[in-house]
């Protein structure tokens, strides 16, 4: 075929995506349709699994502190660290695609991606990784300097963790130091430093994402042992439920310990509650095998993330 004809074939299955796709990519112009699927805008999960964290983290550390409260200083870091997780969430992608692109092609899930299918070169992705790095910088920078410390210091995890999953089976262990982040950052820019229930929060987060990205890479655990790709599916396989009971387990007991450490109030723990029996029925009901499933699983983690920050903001509230 000519390259005309795979130029109209990727424009066809590009439109058929985003009509398809999330409401805010349809409102697009056409010219930004494969730079909105390269910062994955068309699924907004990563982005609330990289912001739960942050919001938790401003919620505590609020908590902890009489002197700040639920105020419009409080919303304005909130609507900050919204904006900042969506783009350094996208700068993450971007990295990963120019990084991946040889893996991409060879996997069925991944072949339609901008880089691989050809509406984007490589010289392209750079250019906007380079965009939304700069934005990201200018977030970061209205808050505190040692909030835009910590922060800074999170690139080192970002730009190593797509080389994670050729050296190593355990790649979500990476990619939970990288997507919690935010729970160390989160609590410098209300405190203007690090303490230990910022730390056990950050712990917690690793363990939930060892969870749910291990159900995440059952989808593609036939076509990364073809490729030579590594990740805890591969790792655990069969044995795969008992580890997540691990893992979630850990996630809602460094929970308890924060809650416990700061004196949350009982709101608080009837979220805690909640998140658990949602872990516990994510572990009771998955196949491992279905992919669909694993995906929907790996999606309901925003109820997790929902669930626990209702409980920490009434806590603050009451």
């Amino acid at each position: 075929m000519s390259s005309r004809g795979n130029a109209t074939v990727n424009d066809t299955s590009l439109r058929s995506d985003i009509v398809q796709s999330h409401w805010a990519l349809r409102l697009m112009p056409k010219a930004a349709w494969p730079y909105m699927k390269l910062a994955r805008l068309d699924r907004p999960i990563g982005t609330w699994l990289l912001l739960f964290p942050c919001w938790w983290s401003l919620s505590l550390a609020t908590a902890a502190s009489p002197a700040h409260s639920l105020d419009l200083g409080f919303a304005w870091l909130f609507l900050l660290f919204a904006v900042g997780s969506l783009v350094m969430r996208g700068a993450g992608c971007t990295f990963n695609d120019i990084v991946d692109r040889d893996f991409d092609i060879k996997v069925a899930r991944t072949a339609d991606r901008p880089i691989p299918s050809g509406q984007v070169t490589t010289r392209q992705a750079v250019a906007f990784l380079g965009l939304q790095l700069l934005i990201g910088l200018i977030i970061l920078l209205q808050l505190n300097w040692y909030a835009v410390a910590v922060g800074a210091a999170s690139l080192l995890l970002v730009f190593t963790y797509p080389f994670m999953k050729r050296i190593t089976y355990w790649p979500q262990a990476w990619l939970g130091l990288t997507f919690n982040w935010g729970a160390l950052v989160g609590w410098a820019a209300i405190q203007g430093i690090l303490d230990w229930p910022a730390v056990v929060l950050y712990a917690a987060g690793i363990a939930w994402t060892l969870g749910y990205d291990t159900i995440y890479a059952h989808q593609d655990k036939e076509d990364d042992a073809l490729i030579g790709v590594k990740s805890t599916a591969l790792r655990f396989g069969s044995a795969t439920k008992t580890w997540l009971w691990f893992f979630y387990a850990l996630t809602s007991l460094l929970l308890a310990v924060t809650g416990v450490s700061l004196g949350l109030t009982w709101p608080f723990w009837i979220g805690l509650a909640a998140v658990t029996v949602h872990l516990c029925w994510q572990i009771t009901t998955l196949d491992t095998d279905d992919p669909q499933d694993c995906l929907a699983k790996f999606q309901s983690n925003r109820f997790v993330g929902w669930l626990l920050l209702a409980g920490l903001l009434l806590s603050n509230a009451v």
